[in-house]
């Protein structure tokens, strides 16, 4: 039997490869000589490094940088397979899980460290880098990480504006004389799957920032600060990047990366399913697994699991899903293919628990399921 094992992280928890080592573990359970094809996915988020590196024989390129707080840090940057392409993770320097829940603030965390993992990844002379976006602790719109390209970001007296997304108010000014010269030689592509635009209702910072700490009245602060932000980039640039999908990706980073980096943007799945052969490896195997650590009525939307489903669906190949929480009405997750959805606990528990236990909670829950499907295939009798 041949298995494609394609899960996404457990966020704050475990890395996509990680993930797909306890299913498949929970899999060789049940079936020792099983032939499984390990392809850890990630939609553009966390994890998307590791497994990039992973499926295509890169390798990961260690530099210092630092964190949403502008404290140092040991981060990283990934090289695929080719040797051609780094592959950066914004969440690596400028994540939320690198801050504390108390630490996390969108008012004056900042980017300047996703810029820092880009320009050690031009001066190493790469000229094709892929970001990905996700899991981020900012709301500054990618300030930050023009700053550390060398955009100089004045207020009105002509000084440099303050780290984070409580001062985009004061940028009067974009000052290009001291831009990274090799930038203009590079061509970035950003790996997201979120399709907020910049601003409003469903923009980055009434979306995503409550999960970055900020209070009721941090929002209207960020959000008014944000349409401030839009307006001198489309006076800079001449382009209104507010409305552009995408733009409104880890707190505005896609917004700041499209205006100073003339980034392009792209489904953060499908270039990581494209360079790991998802499709062809799903066209050959009896069954798929995936994972994510919560499935909802929003994972339909663009998430792993829906894009591993859709795929699979196309080839009539069946999906077990498992998930650490699932929420919600599931209709339209099996509309899209996946044939079944399991919760890993075995007991009642609460997140702590089952955080700690994750991995052998995935593996025994991948023996459980598997063992369901090789109880059918060897009973002819109860097929239709």
């Amino acid at each position: 039997m041949r298995i494609v094992v394609a899960p996404d992280s457990f966020k704050e928890n475990l890395s996509a490869v990680e993930v797909a080592k306890a299913i498949s573990a929970g899999i060789e359970r049940v079936i020792p000589d099983a032939e499984i094809i390990s392809i850890p996915v990630a939609d553009g988020g966390e994890g998307s490094v590791e497994a990039l590196i992973t499926a295509t024989g890169g390798k990961i390129i260690t530099t210092s940088s630092v964190d949403a707080l502008n404290r140092p840090i040991q981060s990283f940057y990934g090289v695929l397979g080719d040797g051609r392409t780094a592959v950066i993770e914004m969440a690596a320097a400028s994540g939320l899980e690198l801050l504390s829940p108390e630490e996390r603030n969108p008012l004056i965390t900042s980017t300047f460290g996703t810029g820092l993992l880009l320009k050690a990844a031009l001066e190493a002379g790469f000229t094709e880098i892929i970001l990905a976006v996700g899991g981020s602790a900012t709301n500054d719109g990618g300030a930050g990480m023009a700053q550390a390209l060398g955009f100089g970001l004045q207020d009105k007296n002509g000084n440099p504006i303050d780290s984070g997304g409580g001062f985009l108010g004061e940028l009067h000014l974009i000052d290009r004389h001291q831009v990274h010269p090799l930038l203009q030689n590079v061509r970035i592509t950003i790996a997201c799957d979120v399709q907020n635009p910049l601003l409003g209702p469903s923009g980055a910072t009434r979306v995503y920032g409550r999960q970055k700490g900020a209070t009721s009245e941090m929002i209207e602060i960020l959000e008014k600060n944000m349409k401030h932000f839009a307006r001198v980039l489309q006076k800079e640039f001449g382009v209104n990047f507010a409305d552009i999908p995408g733009a409104g990706a880890a707190g505005g980073l896609g917004a700041g990366l499209m205006a100073f980096c003339n980034a392009r943007i792209t489904s953060g799945f499908g270039l990581i399913s494209q360079l790991t052969g998802l499709e062809e490896h799903i066209t050959k195997a009896s069954i798929v697994y995936t994972a994510e650590g919560k499935i909802d009525p929003q994972t339909v939307f663009g998430k792993t699991i829906s894009g591993v489903a859709q795929l699979a669906k196309l080839h009539q190949v069946p999906v077990i899903a498992l998930s650490g929480k699932i929420e919600g009405d599931m209709t339209e997750l099996y509309k899209q293919g996946v044939t079944s959805v399991f919760a890993i606990g075995d007991r009642p528990m609460n997140l702590a628990e089952s955080k700690s236990e994750a991995r052998d909670l995935i593996a025994s829950a991948a023996e459980r399921t598997m063992r369901l499907v090789e109880g059918i295939a060897k009973s002819p009798g109860l097929l239709y």
